[in-house]
């Protein structure tokens, strides 16, 4: 069905589309609505459960709304950057610690840059613990982290020590041990071969279009294997590490589709009792200049031999490209593995911009379908004239939280597939 519009090729920004999904809630944060990569849910000690969003630019560092009661999201708390050369644009939520990256906007070398460490057990007053640097010569600070376990962060970041040969490829995956919450310290690093200065492999080669650059997006590691990191390596393609010496991870398998594909791996999510593997690539140009950006299946059965099996289904580009800004795939709902979180390894959601949240079946690997979607209308003031979803969070109630990247804010929505 669809509310407001079509998906006909008349269609306007400003509609809103749905399939088998319904708005509950829809919260503009005080006017300041940029949803960057980071969402997480805590479930406090008097039974409230609060959303923690990461900005995707300044001048707003985090804000916290309580969903408790998903139909009046009630902001708690908005907090400011030190300054407009940098953005908060991912968060972890564990417990009641929260991890937040920064990352520079601006010249190299500048400073905060890395990320830092919160009490959040009283939501109305976090208190930052620490902050760990990652600044240097050629570091513009950290991109995207992890943290599924509270004792390590896995992220994509930058060092004072690390030079890479090319100036796209400055960050690289970095282990960082938590587990003093005031005292982090590095417990392991890995790069791409060839993307550090001095390097005996070769240099690496370059799109010759797109060239976003070799350094990780997206790390995931899971209790169910936590001697595995699954890094989306933009222009790296997909990496599969072994990390169970976590001062010497090793690489196990990559797989690289790039060229004759546009690059930027952005999320790589596996799928443990099924052997599978969902790889989405960012789209990072408006109008469709760098379609396609898809969503890949692949086959883990034999890690050391990733395979790619089928891609997710998508609406047509001849309409959403037309539509406004960014189209293609970008987030996947990682299955987090905190208590707050639901869990699906049939069901997989992902975020693709102005064609907004998708949700596939897939039941049958070979031939995923698309179930359910819903496509916000354009939010007021939007830059690109239509939304931007970012960034999904589906909670153990079976709610599910999208982004937008500029203006819209948060939208709670109810599946029935």
């Amino acid at each position: 069905m669809a509310l407001n519009g079509s998906m006909n090729r008349g269609s306007q920004a400003s509609q809103t589309l749905a399939l088998n999904m319904k708005l509950v809630a829809h919260h503009e944060m005080g006017g300041f609505g940029g949803v960057g990569e980071g969402m997480g849910m805590q479930k406090t000690k008097d039974g409230r459960r609060v959303m923690w969003l990461g900005h995707e630019g300044a001048p707003k560092n985090f804000t916290a709304l309580d969903v408790t009661d998903p139909r009046e999201p009630k902001m708690i708390i908005q907090t400011e950057l030190p300054h407009n050369k940098m953005r908060s644009n991912n968060l972890e939520v564990f417990g009641d610690t929260m991890f937040v990256a920064h990352q520079i906007r601006g010249e190299r070398g500048m400073t905060p840059a890395g990320f830092d460490i919160w009490d959040i057990a009283k939501p109305e007053q976090p208190k930052r613990i620490t902050h760990f640097d990652a600044s240097g010569p050629h570091s513009l600070g950290v991109h995207c982290l992890w943290c599924a376990d509270g004792e390590y962060v896995h992220m994509s970041s930058g060092a004072p020590d690390f030079q890479p040969r090319h100036p796209n490829d400055h960050q690289f995956y970095r282990i960082i041990d938590v587990r003093n919450l005031a005292k982090p310290v590095e417990a392991g690093r890995w790069w791409y071969p060839g993307q550090r200065e001095g390097d005996a492999a070769p240099p690496l080669p370059r799109h010759p279009k797109f060239d976003g650059g070799y350094r990780p997006h997206n790390i995931q590691v899971y209790p169910q294997r936590p001697d595995r990191a699954y890094v989306a390596y933009i222009d790296g393609g997909v990496v599969i590490l072994d990390i169970s010496n976590k001062a010497h991870p090793k690489e196990i398998s990559r797989y690289n589709y790039s060229p004759p594909y546009n690059g930027f791996t952005h999320t790589a999510l596996p799928l443990f009792s099924r052997n599978l593997m969902i790889v989405t690539d960012e789209c990072t140009k408006d109008d469709g200049i760098d379609w396609p950006k898809l969503g890949w299946v692949f086959d883990i059965r034999e890690e050391k031999n990733p395979v790619p099996i089928a891609t997710l289904p998508l609406p047509p580009a001849e309409v959403f490209t037309k539509r406004g800004g960014r189209f293609g795939a970008h987030n996947l709902y990682e299955n987090y593995p905190g208590d707050c979180s639901w869990r699906s390894e049939n069901i997989i959601l992902g975020t693709f911009f102005n064609g907004g949240l998708r949700v596939y079946d897939l039941t049958n690997p070979y031939q995923p379908r698309e179930i359910a979607y819903f496509v916000p209308g354009a939010p007021p003031l939007s830059p690109k004239g239509a939304v931007q979803i970012n960034d999904v969070y589906v909670d153990d109630r079976g709610l599910v939280f999208i982004g937008d990247r500029f203006t819209g804010g948060l939208y709670v929505l109810e599946m029935t597939v």
